[in-house]
Order: structure tokens, then sequence, then C-alpha cells
């Protein structure tokens, strides 16, 4: 029985149990695809390894079809006993396994689903244990396996360990990644490498000889023959830019070389424009371009903490993310938060020039969000850090003459600016408003003097 089969059977129980009624219930068809996915589950027992495969390959079908709750309720510490115990009693083959486990990784980050402690259950230790006895071994190693092996840790664990990732793990990885066939299959394959690299934190060092080659021709090549799905590509620069934090030897590449943000512009753009904004809350978190929308700003995030170098696309850049804040603050409070983060990382920025900030609506922006929220909303007190920020940095007396100038010149742009739109009665308006005994708000009354700009 193919997917397609195995959802037709599904639909057709549907049409027998309610054939008085002209819609099926979600709840049933709920139930009924979690049916069909026990059922399938249970067969795999009783079959030999050809029959196992295509029977993982419609359990993975009936989970493409499930939403996020019900997938959150069948991926349990239940299930990942169950396979281990069949594997454990050979009833089930490890090659067989790592299909069903990859994909149900890969449905974890694209529904955005937590497993948590999966290194800690029986499963997640035999995988441990599988990939420590591969890499001890003197003569050649089992590249495949140690790459599946590596794959299902990282996209299954929530916080995988150093101890696990090595270089012989980043390098199997990375050379499924790199892989150009078009077939439908290999390009599966290289998306789920690339999207189990992304799990590898910024926080983790890598030297760069083990992978800046590799993950450089990888984004080089998609650009110029687009063989990449979205999610695959955004994976690709999430781990190099993650490298950033630990080893600035790639900042020029990824500045200068790859143009980033040139493509995240692009990205950004595209993105903003496919999101129906006005969507109930709910239906939005289901939506696969709100999560990329989403992992792209934790990308920029990271990128503006660590680039230093002054970009003039970087201006356009702000711009975008302007654009995505206005669509989003009325309607997704998850991408609007995200996004004023991603200012106030901006905001830091030293080689994003304070006029910058003028020139590309940020300011603006912001002062238009302090007017209109009321103080007691977390996202003001976001904005007034980007202030803060701000006159923090013009506050810095430069020893060169023209750039201390230039730094007059632009406190001057900006104090005109605040005073046009009335900031400094709207932040004492804030602080004489205030009764009761909050940690921030007693904060903030104490700091007043650090947002306001003096000419």
């Amino acid at each position: 029985m193919n997917k397609d089969c195995a959802i037709d059977h599904v639909k057709e129980k549907e049409e027998e149990e309610d054939s008085d009624d002209e819609e099926t219930d979600d709840e049933e068809f709920m139930s009924y695809l979690t049916e069909m996915f026990v059922r399938l589950l249970g067969e795999l027992k009783d079959s030999n390894k050809n029959e196992q495969k295509q029977i993982i390959e419609e359990v993975n079908g009936i989970l493409d079809e499930m939403e996020r709750k019900e997938l959150e309720s069948v991926l349990s510490d239940e299930l990942s006993n169950k396979i281990h115990k069949m594997i454990k009693e050979k009833k089930l083959s490890m090659e067989n396994a790592i299909l069903l486990l990859k994909h149900i990784g890969y449905l974890k980050t694209l529904k955005r689903i937590n497993i948590y402690d999966f290194e800690k259950i029986s499963l997640g230790e035999r995988i441990d244990k599988m990939n420590a006895e591969e890499e001890e071994k003197k003569e050649e190693k089992n590249k495949k396996l140690l790459a599946d092996l590596c794959e299902c840790y990282l996209l299954l664990t929530y916080r995988p360990s150093y101890e696990f990732i090595s270089a012989s793990c980043i390098l199997c990885i990375l050379k499924v990644a790199s892989r150009k066939d078009e077939t439908e299959e290999v390009q599966k394959d290289v998306e789920i490498a690339l999207l189990a690299l992304r799990y590898i934190s910024q926080y983790f060092k890598v030297p760069e000889e083990l992978y800046l080659n590799e993950i450089r021709e990888i984004i080089k090549y998609h650009q110029k023959h687009h063989n990449l799905t979205s999610l695959a590509y955004q994976s690709a620069w999430q781990f190099l830019v993650n490298r950033m934090v630990y080893d600035n030897s790639p900042v020029e590449v990824i500045a200068n070389e790859l143009h980033f943000a040139r493509e995240a512009i692009s990205e950004l753009e595209e993105l903003t424009k496919c999101i129906d904004w006005k969507k109930n809350g709910d239906q939005m978190k289901e939506m696969e371009e709100e999560n990329l929308l989403e992992k792209w700003i934790t990308t920029l995030n990271i990128y503006f903490r660590g680039c230093e170098i002054r970009k003039k696309e970087h201006v356009v850049l702000i711009e975008s993310i302007i654009q995505m804040l206005r669509a989003a603050k009325d309607y997704c409070s998850g991408i609007s938060e995200k996004c004023i983060e991603l200012l106030i990382t901006v905001s830091y920025n030293t080689s994003v020039e304070i006029e910058d900030l003028l020139k590309c609506g940020a300011v603006c922006m912001a002062l238009g969000e302090i007017n209109r929220l009321d103080f007691m909303k977390t996202s003001v007190e976001d904005y007034l850090q980007f202030f803060e920020n701000i006159c923090e940095r013009l506050k810095k007396v430069n020893k060169k003459e023209n750039e201390e100038t230039k730094r007059k010149e632009t406190k001057r742009k900006v104090f005109d600016r605040l005073e046009e739109e009335g900031y400094e009665d709207c932040i004492i308006g804030f602080s004489c408003c205030i009764v009761d005994e909050e940690y921030r708000n007693i904060f903030f009354v104490q700091r007043i003097e650090d947002y306001f700009v003096h000419c």
C-alpha cells in the first residue's frame, strides 16, 4: 500500500462511518490517521526488510498528513521505546529505523515540535553508542552509517551534546549535503543533511578546514542553479553564520563573497509576500512560511552580532526587516517580537551607522510604536532599548576631527527627529504614570536620562 492508497483508505473509512455528514469531523479524521499510523507500525515487526521499507514510506506519508497537535501526540517516548524494542529484538533493521527517525526529525523541525531528552531514552542511547563504536574503528569507517546516525541525533535531540559531534560527523553530513543529483530521493537527503547541520549550535567551535570550502560551494551552487528547497538553503546559511560566533574568518566570505545581505533581502521579501498576515493566529503557527521567516530572523540576529563589515546592502536589509515588522506587528506577536529583538542587535552594531538607521526608517518605526503603545506592553521596553543603544553610541566622543564632526551632525538629526515626534514628552509621561512596583518600571525610572539625546 503506497502513501496515496493509505490516505484513500482513511478517507473511505470516514465516508462509511460519517455518510450522513457533509463534512468530516477534524477530530475523527485525526483519530483515523493515528489509527492507521499505529496499525502500520505494528506490521513492521512481522515483515521482511524490503516490506518494512515500503511500510515506513506509508508511515511517513501518514505523518505528513497530520497537523502539529496530532504529531505531538504520536511522536512520544512510547514510540521511541517501541522502535528501540523492535531494533533490539531484530524485528526492525537499523537501516529502516533510520528512514523513519530521519523523517520524524524533519517533521519535528518543519512543524516546530519539541522532543525533549531523546538522548536519555533507550533509543537515543543506542544511537549514541553505535556512533561511538563506528568512530572508534581503526579500519575504514562506514561513512553513510555515521552520517545517518549523526543526522538522527542532531534532528531529534533538543540540545545536542558537544561530545557527540566530531570531525567525522561534520564531514560525513557535509558529504551528503554536497550531492548535486537532482532526483527527489537525493534532494531529500540533502535537505535533511543541511537541516541536521543547522542544529550544530553557534556555541560549538568547528575548525574552518572542516567546513568552509564545502558549505561555500553548496551555497554558491544553489545561487547559480537554485537546486535547494527554501528550508535547505536557510539551513546552509544558519550553519555557516553560526560559525561566526567563535571564528571571525568566515565573515569576509559570508558578507562579500556569498553576499549574505543580498540573499537575505530576497528571501525575506518573498516570505513576507507569501504570508496572509490577517489569518487567525493559531492557523499561522502551522504555516511553513512563518516558521522559515523566524529561522531567517534568528540567523540575521547572529549575523549582526558578529559582522563588523559595513555594507551598502545593510540599509536595504534593515528596510526589509522594518517592512516585515510593519506587516506582522498587529497579527503575529512571535515574528514581531523577534524583529524588535533584531533591531536592538542592529543598533548595537557599530558597522551600521546611526544615520543608516534614520535612512532606512528604523528610528521612525520605533518612535511610532512608542507613541502608539501603552508602556505596560513588553514591546515598548524593547523599543526603548533600541533608543538607549543609539543614545549611548551618540555620547561617545571621537578623537578624529572628521568623525567627531560627523557624529555631531548625526546627533543633531536624531535630536530633531525625536523632538519632532514628541519623544521626550512621551518618555516623561511614562515615568509619571508608573504607580506599580514592578522591577522593570523602577529600573526604567532610575535610568531615564539614558533614553535622551541632548544637543
